[in-house]
């Protein structure tokens, strides 16, 4: 079956005196909930100042969670995922009431031997595989710090997705722009790759991006790959292959 080891840390930077970023997973109870449910990870980085983006953050995280929890047994990863950003993107808009209050949102969810990555914004979802980084995301952004699409700016949002195999030892990393305009693909793929411990892996990234930057809030999440449960589809159903 599907068996993963995570760890994440968010830090506030050398510059900021609050952290606007917001952090969750959901994590099966049992062997059956990961087969009909899968694994859910999620990192936000609030927009809108005086606070506002981290209430954003940390409310588009929690509905999601909620709202993946709650879902339906066996829905197909990539509508379900399309769907429940639509569902947080409302949330966050009408939680807003105009003031601007918005924020980026990265999440991968994984069941069988299966990743889907829904984003909005510019916080990226990264595979690391054979020692080499590929970004599975596409900043929403026309610079850093102006973001071209975000949970809760409008109210509609057009949801990016994208689906992969994955395989033992793979590393699937999300983190906000405050890692990634500090630590280019190479170290990141390095530092992910390299380390028994993940949550060690975490320090060192932001450790680093504090040394490069620190100017901005600093926020990963590391997902490793233990085993998975190779299956084929047929009409909508899932088999096992052997």
């Amino acid at each position: 079956m599907l068996d993963l080891d995570h760890a994440r840390l968010s830090d506030p930077g050398k510059a900021r005196d609050h952290n606007e970023d917001y952090l969750g997973y959901s994590q099966p109870a049992t062997a059956d909930e990961g087969r009909s449910h899968g694994w859910l990870f999620a990192l936000a980085d609030g927009l809108g100042g005086h606070e506002r983006g981290e209430v954003a953050s940390r409310a588009a995280v929690e509905r999601l969670v909620e709202l993946f929890q709650a879902a339906p047994r066996d829905e197909p990863l990539g509508p379900l995922l399309t769907r429940l950003f639509r569902d947080v993107n409302a949330h966050i808009y009408g939680l807003a009431d105009g003031s601007g209050m918005a924020t980026t949102l990265v999440a991968c969810v994984l069941r069988y031997d299966r990743a889907v990555i829904a984003h909005a914004g510019d916080s990226r979802c990264y595979l690391v595989r054979d020692g080499e980084a590929q970004v599975l995301t596409r900043d929403h952004s026309a610079a850093r710090n102006k973001l071209t699409r975000s949970v809760g700016s409008e109210l509609f949002l057009n949801v990016d997705t994208t689906e992969l195999n994955v395989i033992p030892g793979d590393v699937l990393a999300l983190c906000c722009d405050g890692l990634h305009t500090a630590v280019p693909d190479t170290e990141i793929a390095a530092i992910a790759g390299r380390h028994p411990r993940l949550d060690a892996a975490a320090r060192e990234l932001v450790d680093l991006a504090n040394q490069r930057d620190g100017s901005d809030n600093i926020s990963v999440q590391l997902i490793r790959v233990r085993s998975v449960e190779r299956v084929g589809m047929y009409r909508g159903r899932v088999y096992k292959l052997r």
